[in-house]
């Protein structure tokens, strides 16, 4: 078909983006609402296949990709940018508004992308725009961690483009398929992948950065990157079992470093960590329960993390912070955020009729399916802990626990009706998953609701929440207190500087003797020239002509001598 590149709902989104710089502020809200609707509706329409056909200096392109896979990712994409925009409608900065909607429509386009030529310049497009979600804070620090985040992103964009290179080279294709990790090139967009996922040691951009953007940008960083990765792992390495591995610790390593934080934004970063690590798992199985799992837990997840991150920055807007130090008693001023946020955490925690459970639990059984028992075992472990710090932890403490005298008003209308969606769509699906089943990339055929199921998870759940209440009680659970939590980025604020400090060190050391012997060879070599030059030196002395003319003759004769035997004679 001409032209069929322009079906493309991104372009519609970016376009939008674009538009939202110079619309009057009056419509931004409505644009970021109107604009991911009328994108859905285009990818509903689109037919199964491959389109937007492009050849650029003859390398074959496929912008457009629509098939089981990419469709339920385009799907959710929409739907949380529409949530985001409705939840931003107050927002009247178009660098925001701009940013969310370029920063949505480059996510939709990587996961329609077909190659991997497009897939890296949506891939790049994402990190320059979501970063601007962060500089909009307009603080030093925003400044500063908008500057690492973007490093790292690029970073990760030119090892996929290094791979894609290599690929080409090797294959003569660009196609973006199942890759593998013995294909040409595979590990550099492997890595790429991972650091967009934040695979361990490669994942402290995430708790860095997302704390740190607006109170609305935040949740629109929480719905596409990192679960564009996961996108991407399924599409380019499904089966590879170090993948298991990989998103076993993913699952575990973020509990503890979630228990013992103080900002509640922060803790919901790692609880991010620690969901991908599920999804990861259920890519690395890659069976078609797991794929099936892994797709339908990105979906919820995407939808009941904004709902977290949305009851946060509701918190932030009233209050002006969300460290669990200083909070406490807001359910009294702030009662439909209290409930949104329980059903967010009830959500996340996998409870029975609760969007979690019904698909984190698909990931679970096709582990165990595969004989898997350890990968089991920990991601049994992560779902109690899941519970401890996203499900009470982030509820109790900033609206329960103590009173912290906060007298504020609810949020804004527009915030509590895209929290209200946004609950209602975590509890729709727990209740009636088989619409989202129906999209998924292969038929389902799965029940949650065994009893089986049910009595496990609720004696998981119950026991976790015993464990939290004994803890609390006995005061042996982390207090809150102000801190600053370091985890794989004391490698960088610790460990780097004290190398740096202690090679400098040796350096300067040796710099010193170098100049110290230097110098004191000159004195010597200016003493000796002194000493010549004295009144008793050599120099100094009165010398006769019959004197000079006998030395120039010696060095006229030494010169003789060395070009006759210069010349071989």
């Amino acid at each position: 078909m001409v032209n069929d590149w322009l079906m493309n709902p991104a372009l519609l989104m970016m376009l939008a983006g674009l538009l939202a710089i110079r619309l009057p502020a009056r419509l931004l809200g409505p644009l970021a609402i109107v604009t991911p609707a009328l994108g859905l509706l285009m990818l509903w329409q689109l037919p199964e296949g491959e389109h937007g056909a492009v050849t650029l200096y003859g390398m074959a392109l496929t912008t457009l990709r629509v098939d089981g896979l990419s469709f339920v990712w385009g799907v959710i994409f929409h739907i949380a940018a529409m949530l985001a925009g409705l939840y931003a409608w107050h927002v009247k900065d178009r660098m925001q508004q701009s940013a969310a909607l370029i920063y949505a429509g480059a996510a939709i386009g990587a996961v329609l992308a077909g190659d991997l030529l497009t897939l890296f310049l949506y891939w790049e497009l994402t990190a320059l725009s979501s970063v601007l979600l962060i500089w909009a804070n307009r603080t030093p620090r925003a400044y500063k961690v908008g500057l690492r985040y973007l490093i790292i992103q690029v970073i990760s964009g030119l090892l996929l483009m290094a791979g894609a290179i290599i690929y080409n080279r090797e294959t003569g294709s660009l196609a973006f398929d199942h890759l593998g990790l013995n294909a040409p090139g595979a590990w550099l967009i492997f890595l790429a992948f991972g650091i967009k996922c934040a695979f361990p040691l490669l994942h402290n951009w995430l708790q860095d950065a997302y704390p740190e953007a607006t109170v609305t940008g935040t949740v629109v960083l929480s719905a596409f990157t990192t679960k564009l990765a996961v996108y991407s792992l399924a599409r380019g390495f499904a089966g590879e079992e170090i993948l298991i591995t990989i998103g076993a610790v993913m699952t575990a390593f973020p509990i503890f470093f979630a228990v013992i934080e103080n900002d509640l934004r922060r803790v919901l970063s790692y609880s991010l960590n620690n969901q991908l690590g599920f999804m990861v798992v259920g890519v690395g199985l890659g069976t078609e329960m797991a794929l099936n799992g892994a797709a339908a837990h990105a979906f919820a997840h995407i939808l009941y993390k904004a709902l977290l991150f949305m009851s946060m920055g509701a918190v932030l807007l009233r209050v002006g912070t969300v460290k669990a130090s200083e909070l406490g008693g807001l359910y009294k001023s702030m009662p439909w955020t209290t409930v949104f946020c329980i059903i967010g955490g009830m959500s996340i925690s996998a409870f029975p009729l609760f969007s979690g459970f019904v698909t984190k639990s698909m990931i679970l059984t096709a582990a165990a399916a595969e004989h898997h028992w350890l990968v089991w075992g920990v991601l049994l472990f992560a779902s109690a802990g899941v519970l401890d710090h996203s499900g009470i932890k982030v509820p109790f403490f900033s609206f329960f626990y103590h009173d912290a005298g906060h007298r504020v008003k609810e949020a804004p209308l527009n915030m509590l009706l895209a929290m209200g969606i946004t609950a209602f769509l975590c509890i729709g699906i727990g209740i009636w998953p088989e619409p989202l089943y129906a999209i998924l990339p292969y038929p389902v055929d799965y029940a949650p609701y065994t009893s089986y199921h049910v009595i496990t998870q609720l004696q998981l759940l119950m026991f976790a929440a015993l464990a939290f209440c004994v803890l609390i009680r006995k005061g042996w659970y982390p207090p809150e207190i102000r801190s600053v939590n370091l985890d794989s980025d004391w490698l960088y604020r610790r460990l780097a500087p004290k190398v740096i400090s202690g090679v400098g060190s040796v350096v300067v050391k040796l710099d010193q003797g170098i100049r110290a012997t230097a110098m004191q060879w000159l004195r010597a070599f200016l003493q000796r020239v002194a000493t010549l030059n004295s009144d008793s030196g050599l120099l100094a002395r009165n010398t006769s002509i019959g004197s000079m003319v006998a030395w120039v003759v010696l060095f006229l004769a030494l010169l003789l001598v060395l070009a006759l035997f210069r010349q071989g004679v």
